[in-house]
């Protein structure tokens, strides 16, 4: 299959590296755009106000990986795979592999979680993979199933384009327990904004953020509710696969809220 594989956490960090020669290795066409450098936590970001640079990388991946690495942010990154290096679409769009996990509304901030929604944004399925830990260097694992994922997908294509936010534990691949379909969970924090001063006597901030809780979704019953959130299952040693959107209306709430509105006289 052809492969555009980007990341967050820049051209130098192991996960894209063992992403990327894994998946060359077993005869995949891998072609990697993504940052120069760390971009974690960017989101859905776009370059608008000054250019966008690329330059050819060598020596970092395997002799039949191409690679190239970008100034901008891992959305920019794709798009530049997308419609400035590439000269055909590829047939899936990955991210990652991310150091530390994407589950619950983290998958807001995630630039490797972006990087792949950018991929659906164009049509093309998308793959996020991270690693469910920070402090494991143990990436094997989440190459295998990456490994074993696309050539799944490749003789049995989703039904549909979509995203698959891929966490695997950060342990060695007989520990770990299986594979979980997963819906989102939440996850809350406190965040502190903390106001210090720099050597000169200038104010400066720093954003820092400790994890209050894990929750499971607080909605109303659903037909959902059988499937368990990504942050317990990863919890418990699983590899989630939770499948995901760009379109962020709250379809539940259209009825409800469309009631709601003839009440207020917005509709007359």
């Amino acid at each position: 299959m052809k492969l555009l594989i980007s990341n967050d956490d820049g051209v130098f960090a192991q996960g894209i590296r063992s992403l990327a020669n894994g998946l060359a290795q077993i005869g995949h066409e891998v072609t990697v755009v993504c940052p120069d450098q760390e971009r974690s936590a960017t989101g859905h970001g776009l370059t608008l106000h000054h250019p966008i640079r690329v330059e050819q990388v060598k020596d970092i991946f395997a002799p039949s990986v191409t690679a190239w690495a970008c100034s901008g942010t891992p959305a920019d990154s794709v798009k530049v795979g997308l419609f400035g290096i590439l000269e055909s679409p590829p047939d899936l769009v990955l991210a990652g592999i991310n150091h530390g996990p994407n589950v619950a509304t983290d998958i807001l901030y995630s630039g490797t979680v972006s990087a792949a929604m950018e991929g659906l944004i164009q049509g093309i399925p998308s793959i996020a993979f991270s690693l469910g830990s920070y402090t494991s260097r143990e990436f094997q694992g989440a190459v295998e199933f990456a490994q074993t994922l696309i050539q799944a997908l490749e003789k049995n294509p989703l039904p549909e384009p979509m995203l698959l936010n891929v966490n695997v534990p950060g342990v060695s691949s007989q520990e770990i327990q299986g594979v979980m379909i997963t819906r989102q969970g939440i996850r809350r924090y406190v965040d502190i904004l903390e106001k210090r001063l720099d050597p000169r006597g200038k104010t400066y901030y720093w954003l820092t953020g400790e994890l209050m809780e894990d929750v499971e979704l607080l909605n109303t019953p659903s037909e959902f509710d059988e499937f368990i959130t990504d942050v317990h299952a990863l919890r418990q040693g699983f590899i989630t696969i939770t499948p995901l959107q760009y379109n962020l209306t709250h379809v539940t709430e259209l009825q409800k809220l469309q009631i709601w509105s003839e009440t207020l006289l917005i509709n007359r």
